[in-house]
């Protein structure tokens, strides 16, 4: 099934061309389903960059989704034109009386920066609590996994040396659960952060479970006891050439990067990257879609109460 999306956005024309299965919103007027509805607070910088990642992988599940893409603030972006901003996103007053049954929040280059210093730290503060009642599951990407870890449970990040930028083994670390159906024992993702979290107090939290982990890279899906809240610390919806683009947006900002690791063939960064994760973030993505947002959402989203409830080890009641 597709994914619905505005007519004219410009993800439009690029998923299109790669077989992905999206819909105009004046053909899907005409059809007479429940669609998914769910929200996108794009805090990245290129947002029509994001927007498409994000949106490939919402249109490579069997469910017909409807998307509406929200900004933090209205102020002029720096990569992304305001006609685009104006015509496509919503204002977090447009939407906070509505509920959805899914909401993704994108990472953020605040890595080095203290959430309390963040401009708009009070307001990422008051669309998570606002998740809470409205919103079915909420997916948070990297920075906004963190900064959601740490609202919510008051578990602080720890600063890193040096970014930690490249593609890394994971392995399970819980089994039988819906989230992980279809994942292998060993697979990789990609991470492009300056801080993360102890694994250790994430498994000591009594609200928490730690799904997948990583020996180089740490804790990677981290889900709430209620399933409400789905952390992911990396950035599964990259694609091939993102953290080449951001590794040389580095170097010519006089960064000294280091070079991703195990993400360029022979970890040569004059040779093309390697990339060994997309059969996994499709996965992660429709598993989060099917199991936490479709199996547990109300066909009324305006009684929120109605949510199907799930045993503590993940399985439907």
């Amino acid at each position: 099934m597709p994914v619905k999306i505005p007519d004219n956005l410009p993800a439009a024309g690029i998923l299109e061309s790669e077989n992905i299965f999206v819909m105009s919103e004046t053909r899907a007027a005409n059809q007479d389903i429940r669609p998914m509805k769910v929200l996108i607070l794009n805090l990245m910088p290129n947002k029509i960059e994001t927007e498409t990642q994000l949106l490939r992988l919402l249109g490579n599940t069997p469910l017909q989704v409807d998307v509406d893409l929200l900004r933090i603030h209205d102020k002029e972006s720096k990569h992304t034109s305001i006609d685009h901003m104006n015509n496509f996103y919503r204002d977090f007053e447009d939407v906070r009386h509505r509920n959805y049954d899914g909401l993704i929040i994108t990472g953020a280059p605040l890595g080095q920066i203290a959430f309390e210093d963040v401009v708009y730290w009070d307001h990422i503060r008051e669309i998570i609590d606002w998740s809470q009642a409205h919103v079915t599951s909420v997916l948070f990407l990297c920075w906004a996994a963190h900064a959601a870890l740490y609202h919510l449970y008051g578990l602080k990040r720890k600063l890193l040396a040096k970014k930690r930028s490249g593609v890394f083994s994971h392995q399970r670390s819980k089994h039988y659960f819906p989230l992980l159906r279809g994942f292998d024992e060993e697979f990789y993702a990609p991470h492009s952060r300056f801080a993360e979290m102890d694994v250790d107090e994430l498994k000591a939290h009594p609200e928490l479970q730690v799904l997948t982990e990583s020996e180089e890279a740490g804790a990677y899906m981290v889900l709430s006891r209620s399933n409400r809240n789905l952390f992911v610390t990396g950035h599964p919806e990259y694609q091939k050439a993102t953290l080449k683009e951001e590794y040389q947006r580095d170097l010519g900002e006089g960064l000294n990067p280091d070079v991703p690791m195990n993400y360029f063939r022979n970890d040569d960064p004059t040779q093309e990257p390697v990339a060994r994760w997309h059969s996994h973030g499709s996965l992660l993505v429709s598993n989060w879609l099917n199991y936490y947002v479709y199996q547990l959402t109300p066909y009324d989203l305006d009684d929120m109460s109605a949510m199907t409830p799930w045993e503590s080890d993940g399985v439907v009641k």
